[in-house]
């Protein structure tokens, strides 16, 4: 039961940074590689505050979500000056970067050792201790997420993001900044992802560098090609088959010498087949 309770935690969780970056790359057009770094903020204000201050979880995430409006407002200025392959390569170094500062500044981070002791969450006197409880939080926070992306895609906002990715310029000349509303989609979807990132350090009571490498960005890129690009269901299909397909492979009875080998080849083979055959994604609206 608590190896299920533990793989639907990590579905909900992937859900939320699948959810926010469809709204980037899937809708808006951006092929943005940096989700990672957003994801690590999260993590580590949750862990600093919570460990190292004994600040209140809740307050911690607001904290959080706070740099990181800031940071991805910074970067998406930065990004503004940049489009297609130049865009994703700039987006790339960042995420190095963020790496690079999670693991070089052991005074704030604890660099390589990382920060153990993140506290659970607790509100008003009632702790989430139970791994079934922390379930129940995250996937209200997966809801609220969910909802907030409908909302936004079905806006006259999102309608427009649409518009960008089809053809920015024709948009630019009935009068719309669509700087701005590249800047604003890229820093909604980055506050989401860290909550997740603080979800997932308290989850865990523990956040090191090693948890924010690039490919984590990469893996959730795949997420939702593999479930399709501007479409929310698409980022729920592409968490539950990205994540449960490995789990799945584990049960093939092979010999422990070839195991992980096999698996491997298993899972790079379907994922092969689908792009080829369904390059969309399972439900996707467009191709990457």
């Amino acid at each position: 039961m608590d190896y299920i309770i533990h793989l639907a935690i990590l579905l909900s969780i992937y859900s939320i940074l699948a959810l926010s970056l469809n709204l980037i790359v899937g809708y808006s057009g951006l092929f943005s590689i940096t989700h990672v770094a957003f994801y690590g903020i999260g993590a580590y204000a949750t862990a600093i505050l919570s460990a190292h201050h004994g600040m209140n979880f809740f307050l911690t995430v607001i904290i959080g979500v706070a740099v990181t409006f800031i940071v991805s407002l910074l970067l998406g200025i930065v990004l503004s000056r940049f489009s297609d392959d130049y865009f994703a390569i700039v987006s790339i170094g960042f995420a190095v970067i963020s790496y690079a500062f999670y693991l070089n500044f052991p005074g704030l981070t604890e660099g390589a050792m990382g920060i153990p002791g993140v506290a659970k969450p607790s509100f008003f006197g009632f702790v989430f201790s139970s791994n079934i409880r922390m379930l129940m939080l995250i996937m209200c926070v997966l809801v609220c997420v969910y909802f907030l992306c409908r909302f936004v895609v079905r806006s006259s906002f999102g309608r427009a993001l649409k518009a960008v990715r089809e053809n920015e310029k024709t948009l630019q000349v009935y009068g719309y900044n669509t700087t701005l509303y590249k800047l604003a989609v890229f820093s909604i979807g980055a506050m989401m992802t860290s909550v997740a990132g603080s979800m997932f350090g308290t989850y865990m009571t523990f956040v090191g560098p090693s948890m924010f490498m690039l490919r984590e960005s990469i893996f959730v890129l795949v997420i939702i090609i593999m479930g399709g690009l501007g479409t929310l269901s698409g980022s729920i299909l592409g968490t539950l088959f990205l994540i449960l397909l490995p789990e799945a492979l584990r049960f093939l009875g092979l010999p422990d010498t070839v195991a992980a080998q096999v698996q491997q080849i298993i899972y790079g083979t379907i994922l092969i087949l689908l792009m080829i055959y369904r390059p969309q994604g399972f439900v996707g609206a467009y191709r990457m």
